[in-house]
């Protein structure tokens, strides 16, 4: 069974297991499929807005598929997480991603 069936399996019976739908939003991104990925990102953001990783790893994806002020809006997000949640690496590394997409 591939990555994508078993994390789907996981989060039907789980559906607020942050770490399995982290997981299939990195799988789908992997795989080429930005919007599956996209709304996986969007769906545990909003479960979890705290899950700082979900907003850096989604802007990457779409700054890499040229999807520019979506990738900057995901990033203003992410910083904003970063400094409530007191992770100033992240914080750090969405900033520098930031300045590089202006």
């Amino acid at each position: 069974m591939d990555r994508i069936a078993v994390l789907t399996e996981i989060l039907a019976a789980n559906p607020e297991d942050s770490f399995a739908r982290y997981g299939l939003a990195m799988e789908y991104s992997k795989a080429g499929q930005i919007e599956q990925a996209f709304q996986e990102f969007k769906t545990l953001i909003g479960k979890n807005p705290d899950y700082t990783p979900a907003y850096f790893m989604a802007a990457q994806m779409l700054a890499s598929a040229s999807r520019i002020d979506e990738a900057k809006r995901m990033l203003v997000g992410g910083i904003s997480c970063a400094r409530r949640t007191g992770n100033a690496h992240a914080q750090s590394e969405m900033t520098t991603m930031l300045e590089e997409l202006e």
